[in-house]
């Protein structure tokens, strides 16, 4: 039987990762689609659908924040608060466009280790 285990190279997890996140969610975008477009933009239940996911969202960017893992963990809190809230910003000011919150952020996140030593 081929498990996760199966394979020795470096690459293998990555890989494993990246089909069993799609086979995972793949199923579930597909009938989120099909029901989707029988429902009417202003519908209670689209509105819950859109309000559960950003509260997910939510979370999981604060979880990320307030507690995170691996070299992130090193970082002090006021950093990546700063760098979050000013990504957020810069994501409202400039367009609402995702790529410059992310790009404000991350170039805050590395600029505040490179300062602080971190990198």
């Amino acid at each position: 039987m081929i498990g996760y285990e199966t394979f020795d190279s470096w690459w293998w997890p990555y890989v494993f990762i990246a089909i069993a996140g799609w086979l995972a969610t793949d199923m579930w975008r597909w009938l989120g689609v099909l029901a989707g477009n029988r429902l009417k933009e202003e519908s209670a239940a689209l509105t819950w659908v859109r309000a559960v996911a950003t509260a997910l969202v939510a979370a999981v960017i604060a979880k990320l924040v307030l507690y995170p893992t691996g070299a992130l963990q090193q970082t002090p809190v006021a950093l990546r608060v700063i760098a979050v809230s000013t990504g957020f910003l810069a994501f409202l000011v400039l367009g609402k466009r995702i790529w410059v919150g992310i790009a404000v952020s991350l170039g805050l996140l590395v600029g505040g280790q490179m300062v602080f030593g971190l990198w």
